[in-house]
């Protein structure tokens, strides 16, 4: 079982989350030899689990998101690293012995020198009344997961970027129609992504306005939108952005406004011995591989504290 402190095993580094950042971070410190946990919630790999294909990795040409994160979780357990299905609940540091951290999850304690926080972030929420209720009933945030569930149908994604185009060229493919709807008159998008839309003819563009309302009791039947419109929908893929999930690190860290960890490109936060990785942190680009770059940078300086 390794080495213990009273009844915790210590770790040399404890990185919490298993998508790229995260795992990543434990193929470098498992590596250099240090013992190392990774806490993920839910699966391994994150978001890019549910993206069909990856085409912007260097030296992969292409790639299915779940393809390249199994094949990135299976290098971080050869290396040694491992990996446990808990959810950390909190952090916190020993002053009696500030050189070790104290990590809760919903089932254990662990004792740790560093910790690597790389929880990523999670789909924006629209804010309207009745999204919870009908999220799994017509509300989604991923059409690669529930696109299939439509098929033939009429449905609709919310936003201009990257997300939602690719989702609206996917389910271009499924459905009889698809509804873009964007609250600006041209996309964020890349234009490869734009010039994909334009060879499909089943999809219908509604700019300049945004989702007010969604009606249906036990299932989505129509969406309000800001222009007066009101239109039938079976479903609707909302792709309006991401945001982090660090509130139980805010006692501890330095957040923005946004609710991201504070910490620049050497991934250091406001506290010694805690570093941040991916897309819970401060940073201006948040693509693949600038994940898998912070974690590298993350574990390099997490196994010399």
């Amino acid at each position: 079982m390794g080495n213990m402190v009273g009844e915790l095993e210590i770790y040399d580094v404890i990185i919490i989350g298993a998508g790229t950042a995260g795992l990543s971070a434990a193929v470098y410190a498992a590596r250099a030899s240090k013992r190392v946990l990774v806490l993920e919630e839910t699966s391994y790999g994150g978001q890019i689990i549910y993206s069909p294909e990856v085409e912007n990795y260097p030296g992969i040409g292409h790639v299915s998101g779940f393809q390249f994160a199994t094949g990135l979780y299976e290098q971080a357990v050869g290396a040694g690293a491992e990996i446990r299905f808990e959810k950390a609940d909190g952090i916190r540091i020993l002053k009696e012995e500030k050189r070790y951290k104290i990590v809760f999850t919903d089932v254990n304690t662990y004792r740790t020198k560093t910790v690597i926080i790389a929880t990523g972030s999670r789909s924006r929420r629209m804010g309207l009344d009745g999204e919870e209720r009908l999220t799994g009933a017509g509300i989604s945030y991923c059409a690669t997961c529930d696109g299939a569930f439509f098929k033939g149908r009429t449905v609709a994604v919310y936003g201009g970027g990257n997300t939602a185009l690719e989702e609206a060229v996917y389910l271009s493919g499924l459905c009889s129609k698809v509804y873009i709807i964007h609250r600006r008159n041209t996309f964020r998008a890349e234009q490869r992504m734009a010039e994909q839309l334009q060879q499909k003819n089943n999809i219908e563009y509604l700019m300049n306005c945004r989702v007010t309302a969604i009606n249906g009791n036990e299932k989505l039947e129509s969406l309000e939108l800001s222009d007066g419109r009101v239109i039938e929908s079976a479903a609707l893929f909302v792709a309006i952005g991401r945001e982090p999930q660090n509130d139980i690190y805010k006692d501890i860290l330095t957040l923005d406004a946004y609710g991201y960890i504070i910490a620049g490109e050497d991934c250091r936060t406001s506290e010694e011995g805690i570093f941040a990785a991916g897309d819970c942190r401060t940073k201006q680009v948040r693509q693949l591989v600038t994940a898998a770059s912070d974690g590298a940078v993350a574990a390099l300086a997490a196994i010399v504290e």
